[in-house]
C-alpha cells in the first residue's frame, strides 16, 4: 500500500506545483461560503436560484449549491431527489424511489457525505451514503463540491457533499416553519403522509432551534424477473419466469436541534447540535417462479412442464444515523480557531423471514411477445399447486458503526509577497469501530402445522402488467406471526464465521492551505496528509485471524479562480483523493476450502484506491439568477476495487499454506481506472426579455456526457460501476402572480449497478415531475402561507434491467405519485 497519489501527481503536475509554491497558494476555512436561508416568498424559484448562484460565484472551488427553498419547491422525497437535478449528478433508484447518487457518473463509494463539515460513515458498509435516509426538510443548503479543497476529506474521489443544517441565528427572534402534506401512490392506492416542523428563537447572544419530520409512503411495486439466454441461432432460451408483487411502506423520521451562544469577544460561538435520522422499509413480497423442466425455446410455448417455487416475505430493512457535535469558534490573536468534537452511531439491519415453498408442478403456456409484460397461463388456479416442501428461509444482515471525531481548524489573514492571503491549518482524528455481518441466508424447517393457504386473502395483485397467473395477496404478517409463535426465529449463533465483520479504523489527517488574492482572482493551494491504521478480525476454521496495516496518502491540490470579467469566471483545479475499501470488503473472514485451495470472502489486504483529477469550468453570470457554464473533468484511479477471481498466497488465511498459490474470489484491485466528462449548465429568466405576462417564464437545463473504464486483473476493460454516458435535466418554470409552476424532466442512459451483479446493467431511465405552489396574498406580520401540489413520475415509467448476455432480467413499475400540502413560515 503505497503513496501512488503523490507519485502520479509528480508525473503530471510539476509545473503547477512550482507555480503554486512561487506565488504562495491559498485557502479557505470549511465554512467560508455563506448562503442565507431563503424563505417562502412570491418568487421562491428566482430568489433561491439567486442565492445559490451568488454562493457558487464566490466559492474558491468548483461547487454546485442547492438552497433551502429550492429543496422545498421541488416534489422531493429525500436528498437524493434534491441533488439529482444538479449538473453531473445521477440518481439510482430502488423500486422507483431515489436512494444513491452517482456524482460525476462515478461509483457511489467515491462520494463523501457530511453534516456541517463533519463527515459521517455510510450506515450500510462504512463508506457508501444512502441519501433516502435523510429527508430534504432538515437542510438549509447542500454543497456538492466537485473539486475538493485540502480542508475537505480526502475520501472524495468524485466529490464531497456537505449538508448544512439550520441554525437558530438564521432568523431573528422567534421563527417557525411547518409543512403538512398528504397524497397517494397510484398503483395500489397507497397513502402518503408528510409532516415537518422547525422552530427557533434567538436574541443577540443566545439561540435555540429544534426540528422534527416524519414521512410515510405506501406503494405497490409490480415486478417481473427473468432468467433468459439465447442459443447460437439467436433463439430465446427460457430458464425461469418470476412473477412478484411487493407491498411496501417506507418511513423516515428525523429530529434534532441546536443550542448556540454567540459572543462579541474572543469566544465567538459555542454550540451543541444533534441529529437523528431513521429509515425503515417494510416489505411484503408475494413471489412465484416458474422454471421449465426441459429447455424452453422461443418467445411462446404451449403445455410446458414447469417447476414452481413460492416466496412469501414479511421483511424489514432499516438504517439510522445519530450524530452529535460540540463546537466552539474563537479568536486567539490573529488566528480564528474552530474546534469540533463529534460522536456518530450508525446502524443498518435487514431481517427477511420467508416461508419458501419448492417442488411445485404445473403444465403451462407462456408468451413473451411483449417482453416487459410476460404471460404464463395455468390450467387451473395458482392456489391449487401443491409443493413438495416448505422451508423457513431467513435472510439477515447487520452492521453497527461507532465513530468519534476530533477536529481543529485555524486560519489567519496575512500579507505574503505583497498579496492579501489567508493561511489555514487543520487536523482531524477519526476513530471508527464496526461490528456485524454481511447478508446471509439461514435455512431451517417451517412448522408443519401451519397451512399457508389459510392466509391467502384471495385479493388479486395490483398490477400494471397482465396478472395471467392469477396472483393473489397473502396475509404475510399473519403468516409470520404464526411462524414466530410456533418456532424460534432468532438467528443468534447461526451467523457463519466467514460472514462476520469486526474492523477498527483510525484516520489521522492534517492539512495546510493558502488562499491568495490577485487583481485577476485568487489561487487556493495546499496539501492534505491522511494516515490510516486499521485492523480486521475474523475466524477461519475456528482459528482467530487478525490482519493489521497502515498507510499514508499525500493529497495536494491547486485551485485557480480567474475573474475574466465582472460576470465571467474561469476555474482550473487539480486535486487528489483516496477511497478506502468498504467494511464488507475489508473483513478478515472468509470461507476456506483447504482441499481445493480456494478462498471466498473478505480481503483484508485490499489496497485503497488512489485518484488524481483535473477540473475546469467557465461560468457566465449574464443576468440576475441566471448562468451559462461549461465544465470538464478528468480522473485517473489506481487500485480500482471490484469483485473477481484472483491468485493469492494461501498463508494469508491458512498459515500452513504460506507460499502456496490459492484461488481467491472476492474484492480485488484492478488498475488504470479513468473517468472523464463534460458538463453544460444553463439557467435563464425571461423577466428582462419578454413582456408581461410571459416575463415570469424561466428555464433550467444541464447535460453531462461522460465515459469511464478500468482494467481487470486478466486485462479486460470494463466501465466503472454507475457510469451513464449521458445524463440531463431540464426544467421549465413560470413564476408570477404568487404562483410558481415547475415541470422537470430527468434522463440517464444505461449503467452498471454497483449494488447488483457487475455483469448486469440498468436500461435508460427518465422521469417527469410537476410542482405547483401558490403563496397566499396575506400580510400577517412576516407570515407566509403557501399551498402546493406535487406529482412524480407523470409518464408512469417502467424501469428495466438487463443481464450480461443482453436479455432482460427485471422490469418493475410503481405508478404515479401525488402529494398536496401547505407550508407556513413566520
Amino acid at each position: 500500500m503505497s503513496m501512488q497519489c503523490s507519485q502520479m501527481l509528480s508525473r503530471r503536475l510539476p509545473l503547477a506545483l512550482a507555480v503554486a509554491a512561487a506565488i504562495g497558494a491559498p485557502a479557505m476555512a470549511q465554512d467560508t461560503v455563506k448562503l442565507e436561508e431563503v424563505l417562502v416568498t412570491a418568487t421562491p424559484i428566482r430568489d433561491s436560484q439567486q442565492a445559490s448562484l451568488d454562493a457558487k460565484r464566490l466559492a474558491d472551488n468548483y461547487v454546485d449549491i442547492v438552497s433551502a427553498d429550492t429543496i422545498g419547491q421541488f416534489p422531493d422525497q429525500n436528498l437524493a431527489d434534491s441533488l439529482g437535478r444538479l449538473p453531473g449528478l445521477a440518481i439510482e433508484r430502488d423500486q422507483g424511489q431515489a436512494r444513491y447518487i452517482n456524482l460525476r457518473g462515478a461509483p457511489f463509494r467515491y462520494t463523501t457525505i457530511a453534516f456541517d463539515g463533519i463527515d459521517v460513515p455510510g450506515a450500510e458498509n462504512g463508506r457508501i451514503p444512502r441519501f433516502d435516509s435523510f429527508p430534504s426538510v432538515i437542510t438549509r443548503r447542500i454543497e456538492a463540491n466537485k473539486a475538493v479543497l485540502p480542508s475537505m476529506p480526502g475520501e472524495s474521489v468524485a466529490g464531497f457533499i456537505n449538508i448544512h443544517t439550520f441554525s437558530p441565528f438564521d432568523s431573528e427572534g422567534f421563527s417557525m416553519a411547518a409543512d403538512v402534506g398528504t397524497g397517494q401512490q397510484e398503483l395500489g392506492d397507497g397513502d402518503i403522509e408528510k409532516y415537518a416542523l422547525r422552530g427557533s428563537w434567538s436574541n443577540d447572544n443566545f439561540g435555540v432551534m429544534a426540528f422534527g419530520s416524519e414521512n410515510s409512503r405506501e406503494q405497490v411495486t409490480d415486478n417481473r424477473e427473468y432468467d433468459l439466454d439465447r442459443d447460437a441461432n439467436g433463439q430465446l432460451l427460457v430458464n425461469e419466469l418470476d412473477f412478484r408483487s411487493y407491498r411496501i411502506k417506507r418511513e423516515d423520521k428525523s429530529y434534532g436541534g441546536r443550542l448556540e451562544f454567540r459572543g462579541d469577544g474572543a469566544i465567538q460561538r459555542v454550540f451543541a447540535s444533534t441529529l437523528y435520522s431513521e429509515f425503515q422499509d417494510h416489505e411484503e413480497r408475494n413471489q412465484f417462479a416458474f422454471s421449465p423442466l426441459e429447455q424452453a425455446v422461443g418467445t411462446t410455448g404451449e403445455n410446458v412442464a414447469m417447476l414452481v417455487a413460492r416466496n412469501l416475505e414479511e421483511g424489514l430493512y432499516e438504517n439510522s444515523t445519530e450524530t452529535s457535535t460540540l463546537g466552539a469558534d474563537m479568536q486567539a490573536g490573529n488566528w480564528f480557531l474552530e474546534g469540533r468534537v463529534n460522536y456518530t452511531e450508525t446502524s443498518s439491519n435487514m431481517d427477511l423471514p420467508i416461508p419458501y415453498s419448492v417442488g411445485g408442478f404445473t403444465m403451462a403456456d407462456y408468451d413473451l411477445s411483449d417482453i416487459q409484460d410476460p404471460k404464463v397461463f395455468l390450467p387451473g388456479n395458482l392456489s391449487d399447486i401443491q409443493y413438495a416442501q416448505t422451508f423457513g428461509l431467513h435472510y439477515v444482515q447487520s452492521l453497527d458503526i461507532e465513530a468519534t471525531q476530533y477536529k481543529v481548524d485555524a486560519s489567519r489573514d496575512l500579507t505574503l509577497f505583497g498579496l492579501s492571503s489567508t493561511l489555514s491549518l487543520g487536523a482531524k482524528w477519526d476513530d471508527r469501530e464496526a461490528d456485524g455481518f454481511i447478508a446471509q441466508p439461514v435455512l431451517g424447517a417451517f412448522p408443519a402445522g401451519i397451512n399457508i393457504e389459510d392466509y391467502n386473502t384471495g385479493e388479486l395483485w395490483d398490477a400494471n402488467t397482465s396478472n395471467t397467473i392469477g396472483g393473489t395477496y397473502y396475509n404475510n404478517a399473519g403468516l409470520y406471526y404464526a411462524w414466530a409463535s410456533a418456532a424460534d426465529l432468532s438467528t443468534d449463533g447461526l451467523i457463519a464465521p466467514e460472514n462476520r465483520i469486526a474492523i477498527e479504523e483510525d484516520i489521522l489527517a492534517v492539512y495546510g492551505m493558502l488562499r491568495s488574492e490577485f487583481s485577476w482572482g485568487n489561487v487556493v493551494a495546499g496539501l492534505r496528509v491522511e494516515q490510516t491504521d486499521y485492523s480486521s478480525s475474523g475466524t477461519l476454521n475456528e482459528v482467530p485471524l487478525k490482519v493489521e496495516d497502515d498507510f499514508t496518502h499525500y493529497l495536494p491540490s491547486v485551485h485557480v479562480n480567474v475573474d475574466l470579467a465582472e460576470d465571467l469566471k474561469w476555474r482550473i483545479s487539480a486535486s487528489t483523493g483516496v477511497n478506502r475499501p468498504t467494511y464488507n470488503e475489508w473483513r478478515a473472514a472468509a470461507s476456506v476450502d483447504v482441499t481445493e485451495q480456494t478462498v471466498t470472502g473478505g480481503n483484508p489486504t485490499l489496497d485503497a484506491e488512489d485518484a488524481i483529477g483535473f477540473d475546469t469550468s467557465i461560468e457566465w453570470y449574464f443576468a440576475p439568477a441566471s448562468i451559462l457554464s461549461a465544465g470538464a473533468f478528468y480522473r485517473e484511479i489506481d487500485n480500482v476495487i471490484y469483485t473477481d477471481v484472483s491468485t493469492i498466497d494461501g498463508g494469508i488465511y491458512f498459515p500452513a499454506a504460506a507460499g502456496e498459490q490459492w484461488e481467491f474470489q472476492g474484492a480485488v484491485n484492478g488498475r488504470d481506472g479513468m473517468m472523464q466528462g463534460l458538463e453544460l449548465n444553463a439557467i435563464a429568466l425571461a423577466e428582462e426579455v419578454l413582456p408581461a405576462p410571459f416575463d415570469g417564464l424561466g428555464i433550467s437545463a444541464n447535460v453531462t456526457v461522460m465515459e469511464s473504464e478500468f482494467k481487470t486483473l486478466d486485462g479486460r476493460t470494463l466501465d466503472l460501476p454507475g457510469t451513464s454516458d449521458l445524463v440531463y435535466n431540464a426544467s421549465l418554470f413560470y413564476e408570477k402572480y404568487d404562483v410558481s409552476v415547475r415541470l422537470n424532466y430527468q434522463y440517464r442512459d444505461e449503467w452498471i449497478s454497483p449494488i447488483e451483479d457487475p455483469s448486469e446493467y440498468w436500461g435508460e431511465q427518465e422521469r417527469v415531475d410537476l410542482s405547483v405552489v401558490y403563496t397566499l396574498p396575506i400580510n400577517w406580520d412576516q407570515t407566509a402561507i403557501s399551498l402546493y401540489a406535487n406529482a412524480n413520475n407523470l409518464t408512469d415509467e417502467t424501469d428495466v434491467r438487463y443481464a450480461g448476455n443482453g436479455t432482460i432480467n427485471q422490469s418493475e413499475s410503481f405508478g404515479r405519485r401525488y402529494l398536496v400540502g401547505v407550508r407556513v413560515n413566520f
